[in-house]
């Protein structure tokens, strides 16, 4: 690679790559979601993705190049973390709590790498492409930002301090019961 019209491809390439990585993840989020809105959230997601996706090709037509194979690793991470924690067999409510910050973490992952293609495409004299960059990025950053107003309504169930003790305290129930005894 030596121009930047190939770094200009590489990156719409890896873009490609991970929507359309996305695409698959989203209805699976959609799927594990025990709350209803959040579910409409991720099918919604779904969908804009889908729309991000053939921006993207159209991206490759005004080119005039093909969409050759590859590989998102960035994308590929975020969703083998999701599968590891999956793995550990989680509460119906810390799942909704993690697909959504792992929601959040990727729309900042998918908004970094819009910018860069942005002013890449810019500085090619490439406005068509910027212009659809630029419609994905918008659509990327009013993601981010209902995934992080959900992100502060979830709250786990169990937080799990009331079994433990901290040295020196015992817990409210323990020290209840200390109470009463005493009394």
């Amino acid at each position: 690679m030596e121009t930047a019209r190939e770094l200009l491809l590489h990156e719409l390439k890896d873009m490609l790559d991970a929507e359309q990585q996305l695409v698959e993840a989203l209805g699976k989020q959609a799927e594990e979601s025990s709350r209803p809105e959040l579910k409409k959230a991720f099918e919604s997601h779904q969908a804009q993705t889908e729309g991000h996706v053939e921006r993207l090709q159209q991206a490759f037509q005004e080119l005039g190049e093909e969409q050759e194979e590859s590989e998102c690793h960035g994308i590929r991470g975020l969703i083998q973390e999701h599968e590891a924690f999956k793995e550990e067999s989680p509460a119906e409510d810390l799942m909704d709590i993690f697909n959504v910050g792992a929601a959040v973490k990727v729309e900042r992952y998918e908004m970094s790498s819009y910018e860069s293609l942005i002013r890449l495409a810019g500085e090619l004299g490439e406005k068509k492409i910027a212009q659809l960059l630029t419609k994905t990025l918008r659509e990327e950053q009013q993601t981010e930002k209902k995934m992080a107003a959900f992100s502060k309504k979830l709250k786990p169930e169990q937080l799990g301090v009331e079994a433990e003790e901290a040295p020196g305290r015992g817990t409210r129930a323990g020290s209840r019961r200390r109470s009463r005894r005493a009394a």
